[in-house]
């Protein structure tokens, strides 16, 4: 059973029920949302060896929480079944970074989160959302955290919170948007040219390697063209091989990662971003950008010029604020630490320092 089913059976069967019989009228929230392949419909027989079992956020108003969260938490160690559709409900360690369902006699070491929209807020995303996304706020976010946020299912909302928060924060505005697809394009046109020239230094791993760099830059393009938060290396191709009608940019792209020449690579890796360049003329977000392969000035390399679309892009930018940004894009397109992207504070200080030219 996949995770986001199990949560709403063990919502709708266990958790509600208890809920309505110890705290009728209370106003919350219940979803499964946040970290975990579950909440990103990911999850496999794998997925069940930590954080995966029946689990799920509740979220009450601040002030319930300060008056009941304790309470209902304790409720529910006492009285949710020790195990539910065949999977234990107790989770070992209790105060562990990583968790793995556990069967127990005693109380339930339960995976029943009782929060506030606001702290929980603060927590995964650094802002308060509750109050409008900044163009700040939107590029110090890792498309991950995004995908956290709005990703997962909402099984029941009386407070109404936690879904207008959800619905502020499903997309881009439309500038932020051509802004961070003007920086993937820089991205590849920074490279776009490095797979013939390292091969023809005699770097054939060079050459490989950045022409599964490349390929990983069209991917996240495809992505953002869809509408879709790119997620974290683990799940980025599972999240592309998800998308509609991609099926000949990931045959150019498959090619380019096996292909045994830096001819055939160049060729592949073009043919993708051939297909790219086409699909952004389609959305008529920018000016049409002729989208066929080229010689790298009077080298023999073939490129798209991938900055041809990344200035079409910019010039259809309207908000100034947006309009003034250095072309570095948003925090998961410059960085690629863990240690920050998984640090909301350390995230928003990067994107901080570049917001005010801040070149210490």
């Amino acid at each position: 059973m996949p995770g986001l089913q199990l949560s709403r059976a063990f919502y709708v069967e266990a958790v509600r029920p208890l809920l309505d019989e110890a705290y009728p009228g209370l106003r919350y929230a219940a979803a499964r949302l946040g970290p975990g392949s579950d909440v990103l419909g990911f999850d496999s027989g794998r997925s069940v060896d930590h954080d995966w079992g029946p689990r799920l956020e509740l979220f009450l108003n601040a002030d319930d929480v300060a008056c009941y969260g304790e309470a209902i938490s304790a409720v529910l160690a006492e009285r949710l079944p020790k195990r539910f559709r065949g999977w234990p409900t107790n989770f070992e360690p209790s105060d562990g970074r990583v968790r793995v369902m556990t069967p127990t006699d005693g109380p339930v070491a339960h995976r029943v989160v009782v929060t506030n929209v606001r702290a929980w807020c603060d927590e995964l995303l650094g802002f308060d959302a509750r109050r409008g996304v900044t163009v700040l706020d939107w590029l110090a976010t890792p498309g991950q955290r995004l995908a956290e946020v709005t990703g997962g299912v909402v099984f029941h909302d009386d407070i109404g919170e936690l879904t207008s928060l959800r619905d502020r924060l499903q997309w881009y505005p439309d500038d932020v948007w051509r802004y961070v697809l003007a920086c993937q394009w820089m991205r590849i046109g920074a490279e776009e040219a490095f797979v013939g020239r390292a091969a023809e230094a005699g770097d054939e791993v060079g050459s490989r390697v950045v022409a599964a760099r490349l390929v990983r830059e069209v991917m996240r393009q495809c992505l953002l063209l869809a509408c879709r938060f790119p997620p974290y290396s683990k799940w980025l191709g599972t999240a592309f091989a998800g998308l509609p009608d991609i099926a000949g940019i990931a045959a150019a792209c498959d090619e380019a990662l096996v292909a045994a020449s830096r001819t055939r690579r160049q060729a592949a890796l073009c043919a993708a971003y051939e297909q790219v360049g086409e699909w952004q003329n389609r959305l008529g977000i920018a000016v049409p950008v002729d989208a066929t392969r080229r010689q790298f000035f009077d080298r023999p390399y073939q490129v798209i010029d991938a900055d041809r679309f990344a200035a079409a892009l910019l010039a259809r930018i309207d908000d100034p604020e947006v309009a003034a940004l250095p072309p570095v894009g948003a925090v998961d397109q410059y960085v690629d630490s863990v240690a920050v992207l998984c640090q909301p504070s350390l995230a928003r200080a990067v994107m901080t320092a570049i917001w005010r030219g801040d070149r210490r």
